[in-house]
This record gives structure tokens, sequence and C-alpha cells, in this order.
């Protein structure tokens, strides 16, 4: 009795002992220093540096902040009991930081990738490699501190990108082997497919002669599967016309067609705890923020609040982030004090999976997964009861979120859930410290200008010219707005989205009409589809590998006009005053196999979905020429200058409302007439 009393007071002081507030990140190694864009001034903030390092990590599996991360507790402990990783990271800040607005920007990668200078400064794509190019230098000339930090595990080695290292959930026995989906739709004829998107690493079957893997084909991600007989396709590659078996790779002489869905169901071994990259960023932003110069914080006892920004699948982190109540640290401090969510619409992700793939695109995956809304909500087909915020809530420490996504993300058909009930039949109440921005007519991916319907790097075509509606200057204000309601208490604007009661929240078939009155338009077909999956009885573990899938859940888009364009959500100028029509969706072309279907750039099902620029007819000859039930460019504005100065009192509405900043209204106007000299050319 008396050793067992020892026993359980040793085991109680370890416990306590992983308890005590210890910073999460024990040291952060600087590998390079050097000027952003050569020194280049940024207004009264002047010049900004960019370091670039490791921040290496070690966090107490049995830690209540830490509790909800899959398999952390079958990861390599050390002797005090913590569990150890590292994160590639970056930062700019002004080289005088008393000049800046001692304010953080935690910029959520992307596969990797940095995309805030892209959607927030309007910065020209770069390499992953090259020097950073800080565009119209917006988050500079605020005098934000930027930083980024590797959250994902699979990131190929490519210079540039940054990654998260983990370690391996490990067994008794050994490395965790399971069931695994890899989901892939071509856009080219094929014959061998890598078992992951964009290159990623990917897992590998455990047995090269696997007999219970399968393969299924389908004509679209909701039709009926096809088992492709397993002596048809094999794990192998081709090298110089050889087929060399592969464990990471699959073949099938006859092809993979363009067009179709493929899944791979196989064995794979090797799970990492992909679940390390959410807690990362978490105490990553924690240390810019409170740890100090002892520690190696290069932002000691400068930042005063703290915001996060991620863009789609970074946007789907975000909101995964908030669903787990992350944003408390181990020593319970708010990391971040507001969010900006983008394009995520009600998805969230593969980020605290076992064998996750975060970059999957597929439909049928943990992205599409209950809650989708802020509030909490009952399943009334499954009895499940949660909401996005419950779990920060239920502590009363919820941060300022604005979410903001595209008409894309509604003709996904998940972008309604995260303000219409799953029945379908209400609006949801928005809670106080949130707001929702739909940006109307606009697409997932950044616009495409000059007009094209092909991106030559990832294969994928439209049978419409993709759409151009630039609503980056939205996001910019949404920023000013987000630091003015946390910093001074100043609302933002209300929420703009479609809605039942004002009936501008729509199911898509009552739409087909309008659009298919356009000449040369195809209304998707089959429509997109959420439905609820079943993964198993444990979130984060797939015991259903594939997930069974059961009832739909309710899909709603924006209402339109008749000239197709919609009349709702937070509209750029050059949508209030159009000279074609911009949708959301766009169908793929019949080159590219699948014809009919809505255009997923991703590549599997499920991707990111790209929208569509359909012109008006430049006069009435050809308005009547055609068919064309919308009205000419030129019946509706009287010249170039009439309509330009329409623009510019559109863009001045947006600026009183808050939507928009005066500094943007210039380059509005001077895209406008670009866009309207494009068009005009075309008589």
């Amino acid at each position: 009795m008396k050793n067992r009393k020892s026993g359980s007071s040793i085991a109680a002081r370890r416990l306590d002992d992983t308890m005590k507030a210890r910073e999460a990140v024990t040291k952060l190694v600087i590998t390079s220093r050097r000027p952003l864009a050569q020194g280049k001034i940024f207004g009264r903030v002047g010049p900004y540096e960019q370091i670039d390092g490791t921040a290496y990590f070690a966090v107490a599996p049995q830690h209540p902040a830490n509790r909800l991360i899959t398999d952390l507790k079958l990861a390599p402990r050390d002797a005090g009991g913590r569990v150890h990783y590292s994160a590639d990271c970056r930062l700019l800040r002004p080289v005088e930081p008393q000049r800046g607005n001692h304010r953080l920007l935690f910029d959520i990668l992307n596969r990797g990738r940095a995309l805030a200078l892209r959607n927030l400064n309007s910065a020209p794509d770069v390499a992953p490699n090259d020097p950073l190019d800080p565009g119209n230098g917006f988050l500079m000339r605020q005098g934000y501190t930027v930083a980024w930090c590797g959250c994902q595990h699979d990131v190929p080695e490519v210079a540039g990108l940054m990654r998260l290292h983990a370690p391996e959930a490990l067994t008794p026995h050994g490395p965790i082997s399971g069931k695994m989906v890899v989901t892939f739709q071509p856009n080219v004829t094929t014959a061998v497919q890598f078992l992951a998107d964009g290159m990623h690493r990917p897992y590998p079957t455990h047995n090269l002669d696997d007999r219970t893997a399968v393969l299924t084909e389908q004509d679209h991600e909701d039709a009926p599967e096809r088992i492709i007989p397993r002596d048809e396709w094999s794990f192998a590659r081709l090298e110089n016309g050889r087929v060399v078996p592969d464990a990471v790779h699959v073949y099938m002489a006859s092809g993979f067609l363009p067009g179709k869905v493929y899944q791979v169901v196989y064995t794979a071994a090797g799970a990492p705890v992909a679940g390390l990259g959410l807690l990362a960023t978490r105490d990553f932003g924690g240390f810019l923020k409170y740890g100090t110069a002892a520690q190696g914080n290069p932002c000691a006892g400068d930042l005063e609040y703290a915001y996060s920004f991620g863009v789609s699948q970074s946007g789907r982190f975000l909101r995964h982030f908030l669903y787990l109540g992350l944003n408390q640290d181990e020593q319970d401090r708010t990391v971040f004090d507001g969010f900006i969510p983008h394009v995520a619409g009600g998805k969230h992700g593969e980020f605290n999976s076992r064998f996750a793939q975060p970059s999957s695109q597929a439909s049928r995956s943990p992205n599409n997964l209950f809650p989708f809304s802020d509030v909490e909500q009952t399943d009334p087909e499954t009895g499940r009861t949660a909401g996005l915020l419950s779990r920060l809530a239920a502590h009363g420490k919820v941060p300022k979120v604005l979410h903001t996504y595209t008409s894309s993300e509604y003709w996904g058909g998940h972008g309604a859930l995260v303000h219409i009930d799953i029945t379908g039949s209400r609006d949801l109440e928005v809670p106080e410290r949130v707001r929702i921005y739909h940006f109307g007519g606009a697409q997932h991916p950044l616009p495409t200008f000059p007009l094209q319907d092909t991106d030559p790097k990832q294969g994928y075509r439209g049978q419409q010219r993709f759409n151009w509606v630039d609503c980056r200057p939205l996001l910019r204000a949404a920023l000013v707005n987000l630091d003015h309601w946390v910093s001074d208490g100043k609302p933002p604007p209300p929420s703009q989205y479609p809605r039942l009661d004002a009936g501008t929240a729509v199911p898509p078939e009552c739409l087909a009409d309008t659009f298919r009155a356009i000449p040369g338009v195809n209304f998707p077909e089959p429509l997109r589809r959420f439905t609820r999956l079943d993964f198993g009885p444990e979130e984060g573990i797939a015991t259903h590998a594939p997930p069974r899938v059961g009832a739909p859940y309710p899909c709603l888009v924006p209402a339109v006009d008749q000239d197709g364009n919609e009349v709702c959500g937070i509209r750029m100028p050059t949508q209030v005053v159009p000279l074609a029509t911009y949708t959301g969706w766009n169908v793929r072309h019949p080159d590219t196999g699948g014809a009919g279907q809505i255009l997923a750039s991703g590549g599997a099902s499920g991707g990111t979905l790209l929208g569509a620029t359909i012109p008006f007819p430049a006069t009435r000859e050809a308005r009547e020429a055609t068919g064309d039930p919308r009205r000419a460019i030129t019946e509706r504005y009287a010249s170039r200058a009439d309509y330009l100065e329409r623009i510019r009192q559109a863009a001045q509405t947006l600026v009183q409302e808050r939507y928009l900043l005066v500094e943007d209204m210039e380059e509005i106007v001077g895209l406008a007439a670009k866009q309207y000299d494009v068009l005009c050319s075309q008589r």
C-alpha cells in the first residue's frame, strides 16, 4: 500500500510538471536576415527586413490545451514527457519596429506557400524561392509584422516552401498502419498517377502486391462506382517505357481518362502527427506576441494585437483551429485577437487526422464535416450537436472573426451552411463577434486578367473564360475594419450575404433558365452536393475508409438578376456596373473530359471552383445577331466616360459604407477602364 501511494505521488508530480507554464517554443534559430525588396521604403514606416529560420517546439500531450490533437499521445517524448518537433518560419518586420503599428498578421501557409502578399498587397505570383515581391506595399505601409510558420507535414522538398517537421505516431509494435483513400480526376489521359495531391509527400502502400487494395472509377463524384479489376492496375510507374514497381504511384495500361473520378483505397503504414501544425501556429503566434528577448523572440515587447489570415485551404485551417478551441495556449493566453478565414466557406480540413492529406480536394473527405456554422446546431439526421465557436464560447474566449468568401463557395455546396441552418429552412443568427462577408460575383481563386479559359500550369480548361472580378480591395478594408474592431471597439460594417428571408438565397436549379438563355452557356450538371459522411466513432481516426455516405445537406446559392449577375453580398463596382455576367462557377471544357461538370482547379473532385466572365454583346447589332437576352454595352452606357463615372460612384458608395478604402478607388477605376477597352474593342 505504501509503495502504491508513493508511485501515485510520483506520477502526480510528473503530471503537475507538464502543466507548469513553459514556453512551447524552445528556441528560434535564425538562418538569414536580409532587406525586403532591396531596402525599399514603405512610407512613414520605412524599410522592412526578412528573417528566415526554424522554430523548435515541445508540448505536453496530456495538457488540456493539447488533448484534441490526434495521436499526439503516441508521439515519442523526452524525459519530461514532452513531444518535440520543428517548423520552418519567416518574418517580415519594420527595421525600426517603433515605426510600425505593433500588430502581427500571421498568414497561414497554403501548401507551404505564403499568400498574404498576393491577396492583401496585390503582389504578383512568384516562385517559392524567388525574392518576395511586396506588391503595392499595403501591409508594410500599415506597419504590420507579417509571420509564417510551417503547418503542413507533407509539403514537398522544394526550395522556398515552408513545412512542418512532425514526428511519427508509434505503437509498441511500430508505425501505425491503416486504410486510406486517394482521389484524383485527370485533365488528360495518363497511365500513371502519383498517390498525393500536387506532388506532396505521399503515404506509400505497405505492400506492392496488396490484393485488398481497390481502384474505382466514377463519371463524377456522386455517380455509381465501378471497381476496376485488380489485375488491370498495379502500384507502379513508368521508367523509360518500362513498368517499375513503386509504392507511391498507381499504373493502369489502359489509362486514367480525363474527367473521370478515381479512388485508390489501400493500406498505408507510417502516420506523422499532422495536428502538430495547428499547435505550431498557436505556439509560434503566442511566442511572437508574448515571448521575451531572453527567449530569442525578435518581436519582444513590440506586438499589442495579433490577427490571423488564411486563404482557401489556409482559411479552412483557421476554421478547424477555431473549432478545436486552440486559440488559448498552454498558459491560457489568447493568441490571436481576430481572424479572417478567406474563401473557406463552410469547410474544415484534414489538419488533425491520422493519415491526413491536408491538400486533398475530395468532397468525401474530412474537409466537409459538420459543424459548418459558428453557432451551435443539432443535426436532426445524426443527433450530433456542435458549432465552430462552441469550445471557445464555453470559456468566454471568443475572438473577433470576419468570414470572407465568394460565390464559388456557394456553388461548391457549402457556403450557405455557414449562415443557414442545416435543414435549409431558416437563417441563423450571426454571433455578435462575427461578420460574414460574401463578395458577390467573384470566384474562389484570384481573378484572371486578361481573359483566358485555360491554365497552362495545371492543365484545366473552362467552357467559359475565367472570372476577372478582383475583390482584393474588399479584403484590405476588412483587415482595417478588423483592427479597429479589436483595438478601438469600433464595430465593422454589417454582414452581407444571401438570406432566405430576403429571397436572395435560392436553390441553384431555379437559376438554370436564366443562364441557359445566354448563347453558348451550359448550366452545371450535375450540381454539387455536400453529404453527411461517417468515418467512424472517433474524430480524426477513420475506421470507415471510404466513409459511409448519408443524407445530403441543402444547397443554396445567391439569387441573380435577368443578366445572371448576383443581387446580394458586397459587390465590387465592376459588378454593380457590369460589362458581363460574372459567376462563381464554370464548367469543364469537353477537351478535358467530364463535360458539364463544375470546373474545379484542384483536379480531384471537390477542388477549387473557377468562375466565369461572360461578356455582354458590345452592340445592339451583336446582341440581335446572337439572340442574347442581355442588353449590349452600348445600350447600357452612353460612353466610356459615362461608364467610368458610374464605376466611380459605386466605389464611393462602398467607401462610405466602409467596405472599401479610399486609397483603392483609383485602382478600381483604372482596372474598369482596361476591361471596358478590352470588351468594346471586340465589336
